[in-house]
């Protein structure tokens, strides 16, 4: 709170500004410098905020990073701005005008929803957090829109918000927690809060067990540039017991339609890689349908077909050489073809890719990509690459 209070300060935001681009291996060379003219605690807490805020700058753009307050929490669990501008932005199409964002943390998805036109009441209980938060607001412009509350979330009442949205502490002591009632507060809660409202998401973690999503809820798994970032349960939007895949930029959204899953077949001339989120989702056979393939394996998220039939829901390589699990074979092909930028996939397969790329040494002017799976239960490799 103290270093916070110290950088709100007009000293502190211009010494701020003055180490924004400090290089981390010059940080001792600057501080001592620094502290002829400033208090000492004041400049750790300048290049320590500067630390945060280029740590930031890969979820929230330099413009915001280079404003905004941050925690080392904060910058670890806060969500990244372009999903949480997407999930604003489905907030305002099903008419939201005023949400109660509960453990907002330092303000992320209330930032993304307030530029959205939409009134937030942002609640956290962790002093520092809220300061962080309602300085957010503020210097971002947003703080008429954006209430900040410091706050236990079980104790506000959210009665006269259009939604609630609920972001529990998914982290603890010990690193990632697994078991929704483990979080902070437990999933049990926040579907009871979100089932009294009129709308709600509630923002968990990608890998929860489709088992563990309350039938009044759609659940919808949302990557960014190919990296799944999370799941949010839907209530009061959406058909109740549904699912979606999400694919940002864009957004594309592929919907679940409880189609069975796929055939096992031979591999064809391509196979397709579905996004994380499709597979998080479970719809692998939704894509399979789309390009009108099948599985290479009944365990195996890999889809193959023998036209080539773009998607956003998958990347499709064109695969030229199938070998039984051989590594010798493997380098001896890699060398004819003279392959020197090998890309290892894997999936069914216990080989780490770094270690099969020191085994094999690829070298050479090409370029190939390698799946390590398994074809009708038998350990395989693809070779292939992109397609065009």
């Amino acid at each position: 709170m103290n270093d916070l209070a110290l950088l709100l300060t007009p000293e502190g935001r211009a010494l701020l500004d003055e180490v924004r681009d400090t290089d981390p291996a010059r940080e001792l060379a600057v501080a001592t410098r620094l502290r002829r003219e400033h208090p000492a605690d004041l400049v750790s807490a300048a290049l320590g905020q500067a630390r945060l805020r280029q740590r930031a700058v890969a979820k929230f753009g330099a413009g915001d990073a280079g404003r905004m307050f941050f925690t080392p929490n904060g910058v670890e669990q806060s969500t990244r701005a372009s999903v949480a501008a997407y999930r604003a932005a489905r907030m305002k199409d099903l008419g939201v005008t005023s949400v109660a964002d509960l453990c907002c943390g330092i303000g992320g998805d209330a930032i993304a929803l307030a530029r959205a036109g939409i009134r937030v009441l942002a609640v956290d209980r962790d002093p520092l957090t809220a300061a962080a938060a309602r300085a957010n607001a503020e210097a971002l412009g947003l703080a008429e829109l954006i209430e900040v509350r410091e706050a236990d979330v079980t104790e506000v009442s959210t009665h006269g918000y259009d939604a609630v949205f609920v972001d529990p502490a998914r982290r603890g002591g010990r690193g990632r927690i697994f078991d929704p009632e483990a979080y902070s507060p437990p999933l049990s809660w926040a579907v009871e809060t979100a089932l009294g409202a009129p709308r709600a998401a509630l923002k968990i973690a990608p890998g929860i067990p489709h088992e563990a999503v309350p039938a009044e809820a759609e659940a919808e798994w949302i990557s960014d540039g190919g990296d799944v970032k999370e799941a949010v349960l839907w209530f009061g939007a959406g058909a109740p017991g549904t699912v979606r895949a999400t694919l940002l930029p864009g957004p594309r959204t592929l919907p679940g339609r409880g189609l069975p899953d796929p055939e096992v077949r031979p591999v064809g001339r391509y196979l397709y890689e579905p996004d994380g989120a499709v597979i998080r989702a479970h719809l692998v056979a939704e894509v399979a349908e789309e390009v009108g393939g099948g599985l290479l394996d009944a365990t195996i998220a890999y889809v193959t077909a023998d036209a080539l039939r773009p998607t956003p829901y998958a990347t499709a390589y064109e695969i030229t050489d199938r070998l039984p699990f051989n590594v010798k074979r493997l380098k001896a092909l890699l060398r004819q073809r003279e392959v020197g930028v090998l890309t290892v996939k894997k999936r069914g397969s216990a080989v780490e890719p770094e270690e099969l790329r020191r085994k094999v040494k690829p070298q050479g002017p090409n370029s190939a990509t390698v799946f390590l799976t398994r074809v009708a239960g038998a350990p395989t490799m693809l070779l292939g690459h992109p397609a065009r």
